[in-house]
């Protein structure tokens, strides 16, 4: 299932549209999209019902929509749509660094044995189609496929680590480098943390949706063409169960929590000479088999 943040509410796909949760479940589920990841599994069960029903009224044979009092009504996001982060209030961020050897090369240090962990704080969490306010300074783009903890898990196996993922989404690590370098010990949370600097969407697709979900093509542009990243997540480091295993071990990981896994190389920080984002451009972010992200940068 696809699942998106909608003007504040959570909705499910359907088709080309999609219905609002707490109406179709006629109460079960509220509409805070947060909270849906506390029942995870018992959301999942209805869900999945829930479709079933409703691609059964659509086989021929089936009752007419006319005389079909139960079936949700289908809305399709507009220009004015609100569209939040698929997950607008974890309790824990985790952000990798250095989980792609390009990037690791680009930014010439050794591939890590140990995943470097840091956070982005919560109010930098924002959603497809929002701008973005650039700071002083140099903003970074970094393409990233964002894991969301749908059952929580303390010291998970490998074996089970993908049951714990409720879903997968497309998020951009933007990043005020001059703040993020700053000595003598680099602020790399703080420097990631402004305003909008953690977009998130368009919509949370569970990885049953996916074929081969290890192994995604990612990357970003600009909207008038541009390529600036592109990489496959076969090329991590540490994939995903790994950086489950690993941050469980330590943590124990919440429902709701987010995990952005890492950019492959690509980033401006990286060129010669170094490119930054400027007010006005549009980035484009996509993950193969999950969506499009787009945020337009504007000025203070």
């Amino acid at each position: 299932m696809r699942l998106a943040n909608l003007n504040g509410r959570l909705a499910l796909r359907e088709g080309d549209g999609f219905v609002d949760v707490a109406s179709a479940s006629g109460g079960r589920f509220g509409p805070d999209p947060q909270s849906v990841y506390a029942y995870w599994t018992e959301f999942s069960a209805w869900a999945e019902k829930a479709q079933s029903a409703q691609e059964g009224q659509r086989a021929p044979g089936a009752e007419s929509e006319a005389r079909d009092h139960s079936r949700p009504e289908i809305t399709r996001p507009g220009p004015d749509t609100v569209w939040g982060s698929p997950a607008p209030a974890p309790r824990q961020i985790f952000a990798i660094g250095l989980n792609y050897r390009d990037h690791a090369q680009e930014s010439g240090i050794a591939v890590p044995d140990e995943p470097p962990v840091f956070t982005k704080f919560a109010t930098s969490l924002t959603g497809h189609r929002q701008d973005v306010v650039l700071p002083e300074g140099s903003v970074d783009w970094e393409v990233e496929l964002v894991v969301v903890i749908g059952s929580g898990c303390h010291r998970a196996t490998r074996e089970t680590a993908w049951q714990h993922v409720a879903g997968l989404t497309v998020g951009q690590d933007l990043s005020e480098r001059r703040l993020q370098l700053a000595g003598p010990v680099p602020q790399f949370s703080l420097g990631k943390s402004y305003p909008g600097f953690a977009p998130v969407g368009p919509e949370l697709v569970t990885p049953d949706e996916i074929d081969h979900p290890d192994d995604l093509e990612l990357g970003c542009g600009l909207q008038d063409g541009e390529v600036l990243q592109k990489g496959r997540t076969s090329n991590m480091v540490f994939d995903v169960p790994e950086l489950i295993v690993r941050l469980s071990a330590v943590c124990p990981l919440l429902p709701g929590d987010l995990i952005f896994t890492g950019t492959p190389a690509g980033v401006g920080a990286g060129r010669d000479p170094q490119r930054f984002l400027a007010p006005e451009e549009v980035l484009v972010s996509w993950i193969e088999g999950i969506g499009t992200l787009t945020n337009r940068m504007v000025s203070a």
